[in-house]
């Protein structure tokens, strides 16, 4: 069986942000030869998530309304009485979760004729990072 490991380095711009990441999850399957198996892409952060969904027109707007709606920034979080005020962020993460596992066919990823790789940052602007683990034959 082979592995391989790489690392994907973000600091976005602005506290939340998606980020499609399939051409680089891609690229790092290509390069690792495995023709079957699996990858494991995971944010190393609980204040970022990574997960599989299309790249539709309006969709990743209509997911941060929601994850607002249901995560809204609120000062009187008790996690804020540590000196944070990010609780939102870990919620959010919750809600997505950290990390996706994906089929490798072929030598390439095995997704759905519309769904894409995403990282979501939602307490972004510090540097952070995304795992990507190639394991198969």
């Amino acid at each position: 069986m082979k592995f391989a490991t790489e690392y994907l380095w973000f600091n976005t711009s602005r506290k939340r942000e998606y980020i499609n990441i399939t051409d680089k999850v891609e690229e790092v399957v290509r390069n690792s030869g495995v023709q079957e198996g699996m990858v494991l892409v995971s944010a190393m952060h609980i204040t970022a998530s990574v997960y599989v969904n299309d790249a539709e027109e309006g969709l990743i707007q209509d997911i941060d309304e929601w994850l607002e709606k249901l995560a809204p920034f609120n000062i009187n979080y008790r996690h804020h009485r540590t000196g944070e005020t990010n609780g939102d962020a870990h919620l959010k993460s919750l809600l997505m979760h950290h990390e996706v596992i994906v089929p490798i066919t072929d030598g390439r990823l095995d997704l759905g004729p519309w769904q894409q790789i995403y990282y979501a940052e939602f307490d972004g602007q510090r540097r952070k990072r995304v795992i990507i683990k190639v394991m198969g034959e």
